[in-house]
């Protein structure tokens, strides 16, 4: 039984269980703000437009088998119908989730690269400050960042180089070569000793 709670609380107070539940809160509370923006904005604008002196998407129905109740009047409740406006209320709520997660993903994802492009990690502000750049002074620091992308794409191609150099391909192609050289020489050789 010990072991069981103590497996229990492992699992409970794992990073990425309590990262789930903060997103079904947030997940929750953002399900109520479209709910609103659709219900209460959206929808009684379209419900304008379609109107024309009707409820709008309210009253968008089918009925297939109609139930009256004592006073003559429809009553939905006993009736079976296909209920369009329902439906289309539906759609115009998934629409409007996904644009405003649309709107949502695309604002953080620019300030993500926004705050990542305008900081400058540790490891960069020593080198500049090594190269005797002015951290205030954002041209000569940009201008400074550009040489160090230059200099490291430079190093890269360097290291690919060395590591072709050092991949068995290219050994056996030096080795054809000597090879045939080698034998280049004999050849002449043996010309010169048959003269």
């Amino acid at each position: 039984m010990k072991k069981f709670f103590s497996d229990f609380k492992k699992f409970i107070t794992r990073g990425n269980i309590l990262d789930m539940a903060i997103g079904v809160i947030v997940g929750s509370a953002f399900t109520a703000i479209v709910t609103a923006l659709s219900n209460k904005i959206i929808m009684p604008l379209i419900n304008l437009l379609l109107s024309l002196g009707g409820n709008g998407l309210d009253s968008a129905y089918s009925i297939l088998k109609a139930v009256y109740d004592s006073e003559g009047n429809l009553d939905l409740t006993k009736s079976i119908y296909i209920d369009w406006g329902a439906f289309i209320t539906a759609v115009i709520n998934f629409f409007i989730i996904a644009l405003v997660l649309f709107i949502i993903l695309r604002v953080a994802m620019n300030a993500k690269g926004f705050l990542n492009k305008n900081r400058l990690s540790p490891e960069l502000k020593k080198q500049l400050i090594e190269r005797g750049v002015n951290l205030k002074d954002k041209e000569a620091v940009k201008a400074e960042i550009l040489k160090i992308d230059e200099e490291k794409k430079a190093i890269a191609l360097k290291e690919e180089e060395k590591k072709k150099q050092n991949s068995t391909e290219y050994l056996l192609k030096e080795i054809r070569d000597l090879l045939k050289e080698n034998a280049s020489l004999k050849e002449a050789q043996e010309k010169k000793t048959k003269k």
